[in-house]
């Protein structure tokens, strides 16, 4: 026994002396393997050339599109627009950080100490600083773990605790006090029943615009944005875009009931679509962190040229997703949903917007490319920008151009605006009944044709 572990210390070392990395040679430094990931509910887009812009007559003569050769990197592409659903989550945790924050800031002015009842148990969580000596340097040095300029940066609210919304279960009068601060004042509340005030519902993020900070050469800390967000879609959309229309049951249920639950939200502007690919961004990366598992791209708009090579689904020369110039199938039904005939809403089948799973998908698993709600994109419109942008990962983006393009067509749009290729624009802060968005997320390598049929073979996802 004791001959064969000598025999094996000495293979040992043979092998440990005879690597390159002791014998002086650069070997990179070793780390885990990389597996991509495929978000939930997004398809991978690989990568390619493709003709963007109008390949065959433009009968709006817009001129803001001709056609030229582009390539773009590969991304993962939401399969369908967000749905209300998915955006619900996201005002409700908005919602709920609020009502955390205040309850946590209502215990401390208070003095309670008294951790484990009432509103107690909302308390602010105690930072590790007898283990953590980076949390007590940063505390005695700057107040907090973050360089954030707010009352509650370094606090960490406690997430464990439910939040109780049956007012018959309130526990103690300072919980009923800081609930009735997030309700609108009674005389606003029609029948005495007691609702949240909406616009209290503000998400704050930060975002750097590295680009411009590298074109500048001048530090990153000047291109930081501090961003504070109202998060809820404007529900009166349906009234507001369609005057002398009956619309008043969409605009008070459409959000939020479930009935649309699989419904594209609409109500969102630019601003709130970028507010909730950081949401979704953060989500992920928290998870992946407290796994120990490697983080990844952030969420974010597609650009304009990645948007149209996703809905071109790996055809060319085509105006439509299905490839074919027609909006009707050999059975005569509706390809999409649009404005059909001459206004005839519900020959498509849909009326107004319809489950963002509808119709079939394009090449690439994708819904909706064309129709059902028209899409933001992350570029800025510019009518001049095809004759000066990049052939490479082209994109129009300038922060003092309040206009963004807006691709894919709406269930309101006649056919022509569905085309792949039309450009239209709305501006940043305006929110329709007719406009939504999906996410997009870069792929990490340049090998995503090998993933992409592995993933549609397997839908599961690579965490």
């Amino acid at each position: 026994m004791k001959r064969l572990l000598l025999v094996a210390f000495i293979v040992v070392l043979i092998w440990s002396c005879g690597s390159p990395a002791n014998r002086g040679e650069i070997v990179g430094v070793k780390g885990k393997k990389w597996i991509p990931y495929r978000p939930y509910g997004m398809v991978l887009v690989p990568g390619g050339t493709f003709v963007m812009g109008k390949q065959n007559e433009d009968n709006a003569h817009s001129i803001d599109a001709p056609a030229r050769n582009v390539s773009v990197s590969s991304f993962y592409m939401d399969e369908t627009e967000i749905t209300n659903s998915e955006y619900r989550e996201f005002v409700q945790y908005v919602r709920d950080s609020v009502i955390r924050t205040r309850l946590a800031k209502m215990v401390e002015e208070e003095g309670i100490e008294d951790r484990k009842k009432g509103i107690g148990k909302y308390a602010f969580l105690e930072l590790d600083t007898a283990k953590n000596a980076y949390n007590r340097y940063m505390i005695d040095t700057y107040g907090g773990v973050t360089f954030e300029d707010d009352e509650t940066a370094g606090k960490r609210l406690n997430w464990k605790v439910p939040l109780i919304f049956n007012r018959n279960k309130f526990p103690d009068e300072l919980y009923a006090e800081v609930f009735d601060s997030m309700y609108l004042p009674l005389k606003e509340t029609p029948d005495g029943e007691r609702l949240f005030d909406v616009k209290q519902f503000k998400y704050r993020f930060s975002w750097t615009d590295v680009s411009a900070a590298a074109r500048s050469g001048k530090n990153r800390s000047e291109f930081r944005h501090d961003t504070v967000i109202e998060v809820y879609p404007d529900t009166t959309v349906w009234v507001k875009d369609f005057m002398y229309a009956y619309n008043e049951p969409l605009l008070t249920e459409y959000f939020w009931h479930e009935a649309y639950n699989e419904y594209p939200v609409v109500g969102v502007n630019w601003y709130q679509a970028t507010a909730f690919a950081d949401y979704r961004t953060k989500k992920l990366n928290w998870y992946l962190k407290s796994h120990k598992k490697s983080t990844v791209h952030h969420f974010r708009l597609p650009t304009e040229a990645e948007w149209e090579y996703a809905a071109r689904g790996g055809l060319s020369g085509t105006d439509y997703p299905w490839g074919t110039p027609y909006t009707m199938n050999e059975k005569a039904c509706f390809l999409a949903n649009f404005k059909p005939l001459r206004g005839d809403y519900g020959a498509d089948q849909s009326v107004f917007t319809a489950r963002a799973k509808s119709y079939n998908p394009n090449g690439y698993g994708l819904y909706n490319m064309s129709g059902n709600v028209a899409e933001w994109t992350q570029s800025s419109y510019n009518p001049d920008a095809y004759l000066y942008l990049s052939t490479f990962n082209p994109i129009t983006h300038d922060s003092f151009n309040k206009r963004k393009v807006v691709r894919g067509g709406s269930w309101k749009d006649v056919k022509y605006y569905i085309q792949v290729s039309t450009r239209t624009y709305e501006y940043a802060d305006s929110a329709r009944s007719y406009i939504g968005f999906r996410c997009v997320q870069d792929f990490m390598g340049n090998n995503a044709r090998k993933y992409a049929k592995k993933m549609r073979s397997n839908r599961t996802s690579y965490y």
